[in-house]
């Protein structure tokens, strides 16, 4: 399915509009099946979205909440993805302890860590991993969640959940894999800033090539994904491959 491409003036403009596109999508999601999973983000860009999802009218009791990647930190560490999503959302909502599931890192082996975690989906999923939402932030090297460029975790094909080891810092950090991510029923990628602007037309018309940009692999199986990007991003790409709002 070819991806859905929203392109708006600036970042605050694109995350007002996703905040409300994925809090409407939650809702839909929980009115017809009884819950919604979704699989946070960590990064720059997904800081505001969460602060916007927090006032949204979001039934947050039907929410099961998971992470998309961690970096191997404490959870009071200032680079720790769950530590930011608490403080811009968790801590703003009343969502049930129990439905939040953050990617354990108190492990003294990351393996460890990544196993426990995928044993953690396999017991909300059962055999078919398909969250109804994935948020993802992409890096300007084209890194979604912690797979980056030349990872051989990109050619993981059984696993869920993975350790790796990256050059960015921390360079230890827990991921989900691409049939994990593949899998979803709606995947957003959040880009924003103009040092995304060669990444952002590579993953969206370069040849599908996701050693080299890991945003590229991202082509949910059977469902949508949608690309919010702000102006300063879009202008390095084709025009003829934008779809704009």
């Amino acid at each position: 399915m070819r991806p859905e491409v929203r392109v708006y003036p600036d970042l605050e403009a694109l995350v007002g509009e996703a905040a409300r596109d994925i809090a409407a999508s939650v809702r839909d999601t929980i009115a017809r099946s009884g819950r919604c999973t979704v699989a946070l983000a960590g990064g720059r860009t997904p800081r505001r979205l969460y602060q916007l999802l927090a006032g949204e009218r979001i039934p947050w009791e039907a929410v099961h909440l998971f992470w998309g990647d961690e970096r191997y930190v404490s959870a009071d560490d200032p680079q720790s993805n769950f530590r930011l999503a608490r403080t811009t959302l968790l801590d703003r909502i009343a969502i049930p302890q129990d439905n939040v599931h953050p990617i354990p890192t108190h492990f003294g082996d990351p393996e460890e860590a990544a196993a426990a975690y995928e044993e953690t989906l396999r017991q909300m999923f059962g055999s078919d991993p398909r969250f109804d939402l994935v948020l993802l932030g992409m890096g300007a090297d084209g890194h979604v969640a912690s797979l980056f460029p030349d990872s051989p975790a990109l050619l993981e094909s059984a696993r869920w959940v993975v350790a790796v080891r990256t050059n960015a810092q921390p360079p230890v950090r827990i991921t989900l894999t691409l049939p994990v991510i593949n899998r979803a029923a709606r995947v957003d990628l959040l880009v924003a800033g103009a040092e995304k602007r060669g990444v952002l037309h590579r993953a969206l018309h370069g040849p599908f090539d996701p050693t080299r940009c890991p945003a590229s692999a991202v082509r949910p199986q059977d469902g949508v994904v949608i690309w919010w990007i702000d102006q300063a991003a879009a202008g390095g790409v084709d025009s003829n491959g934008l779809y704009s709002t």
